[in-house]
């Protein structure tokens, strides 16, 4: 599969808007959380257990500021960062992909995104994870971690410490991409090390897969 657009700025960069303050120590808001209900059965339900707030306290950026916007994904729309459109979308369909939803969020030089996608079963969910691994690594360079000790079963991990610059990366980042029964989650940060980044990927996957049922 071809690489689906995660942490590049240039997805960003217009929505960073003039007045977007820097995160200031110590301000940061609590990451939203939610109970676990029932298995989602459409996008907007799938929305609903995204998470709102990163444990960095970044803004959100407007889903319908951002090029492609974010929020709610088809099919149609994430094969759509393909070259071959129709390749993916069959690709997809293959791995019984439902929908999904993006969220960003952005000040100066951070940037924090988190994607989640839901599947008809864990077997396309895992599949997808590794395509997004497999392709992320490809094109950010490194070596992922398969069984992070920090994640659960089903996760891997990337940190870059000084990304080339024709990644669009501003600074050490880091990622996570995760498999939990039919859902995908797919979380990526940019911060002043990767140390921090890889604290705030752990802490925001966590966050995130304790919003999900499991199927």
């Amino acid at each position: 599969m071809t690489r689906r657009a995660h942490a590049v700025p240039a997805l960003v960069a217009a929505a960073l808007l003039p007045g977007c303050s820097s995160v200031v120590p110590g301000t940061a808001t609590p990451v939203a959380t939610a109970a676990v209900g029932a298995m989602p059965q459409d996008v907007d339900g799938l929305g609903d257990l995204v998470l709102t707030d990163v444990p960095a306290g970044l803004p959100r950026l407007p889903d319908d500021e951002l090029d492609p916007p974010a929020g709610a994904k088809s099919l149609e729309d994430v094969a759509g960062y393909a070259e071959d459109a129709e390749r993916e979308a069959d690709v997809l369909d293959d791995y019984g992909y439902r929908w999904g939803w993006e969220r960003f969020w952005g000040a100066d030089d951070a940037i924090t995104t988190v994607f989640v996608d839901q599947f008809d079963g864990p077997d396309g969910a895992t599949s997808y994870a590794a395509d997004l691994a497999r392709n992320d690594t490809d094109y950010y360079g490194g070596n992922p971690d398969r069984e992070p000790d920090e994640l659960p079963a089903g996760c891997a991990t990337l940190a870059v410490q000084h990304p080339a610059e024709d990644t669009g990366l501003t600074g050490p980042a880091a990622f996570a991409w995760c498999a939990h029964g039919p859902f995908t989650v797919s979380v990526a940060v940019t911060a002043e090390s990767t140390d921090a980044a890889r604290d705030q990927v752990e802490q925001l996957v966590d966050e995130q897969l304790d919003r999900l049922p499991r199927g």
